[in-house]
């Protein structure tokens, strides 16, 4: 499984989150040197603290680790422990809040979206995220830079068959709503309260057809404008906090 590889943080989000969620997952902590980022000195006193190796180096040798992509003056190498396989569905679900809410994101290409997806997961409450080993970006340095520490808070399940896992979530008794422009059902007019896996389809095809017959319904975001579509990253963000919407309101008349 990819979660026992090192991998790379780029940026203050990523590397702070990593630190302050799961410092024993952080081996090192790469810093520009010269860098007058006052940011910096928390994130280094923080990786002292918690035993990390911090190094100095000249700031070429960041642009080269981070191949180009944007890193804030600091790299941090850590081995990621929030990726799972299948099998680790059941204890994601034991550990999930009642009622559970799961995300499944339908092979999201663009790392921006799918950082973004994981940042708006996370802050609605989220348990887990699903998203399939293949036809899916990867949880790369971007992906990761997106999701500002959402990528190392969220536990996520990496699926080799995603319709398996799909048929699984349904007979824990979790309900799948999927996404789709298509729908009769309008967002704000469907009961998204209980225990629910949202479902999301990847830019431009939407979701496969196989995973739209695994979900229970569908439903649609109404659009008043011009524009045909959401972006996937925003469509999962107004999705899921019109599901949290619910869910509070029926814990305040419970």
């Amino acid at each position: 499984m990819s979660s026992d590889k090192r991998q790379r943080l780029l940026g203050f989000h990523a590397v702070s989150a990593a630190l302050e969620r799961a410092p024993g997952q952080v081996h090192s902590l790469i810093v520009a040197e010269g860098a007058r980022n006052p940011r910096l000195g928390p994130l280094i006193e923080a990786a002292e603290n918690a035993g990390v190796e911090v190094q100095r180096r000249p700031r070429a040798d960041l642009d080269k680790l981070s191949q180009g992509e944007r890193h804030q003056d600091v790299i941090a190498d850590f081995t990621p422990h929030n990726l799972h396989g299948e099998k680790a569905l059941e204890n994601l679900l034991a550990a999930a809040k009642s009622p559970p809410l799961v995300l499944v994101l339908d092979g999201v290409q663009d790392p921006h979206n799918l950082g973004a997806c994981l940042r708006s997961a996370e802050a609605a409450g989220v348990d887990f995220v699903v998203m399939p080993k293949d036809k899916s970006a990867p949880l790369s340095a971007t992906a990761r830079r997106a999701a500002a520490g959402a990528a190392e808070r969220l536990p996520i399940l990496i699926a080799t068959n995603l319709a398996r896992v799909l048929r699984q979530l349904k007979e824990a008794g979790i309900w799948l709503a999927g996404a789709a422009e298509a729908a009769e059902r309008s967002l704000y007019e469907t009961d998204l309260s209980g225990p629910l896996g949202l479902v999301m389809g990847g830019e431009g095809e939407g979701m496969r057809r196989l995973t739209q017959e695994h979900c229970d319904y569908l439903v649609r975001i109404p659009m008043r404008g011009d524009v045909e579509s959401l972006n996937v990253s925003v469509a999962t963000a107004v999705c899921l906090f019109e599901i949290l919407r619910q869910n509070l309101a029926v814990q305040r008349t419970s």
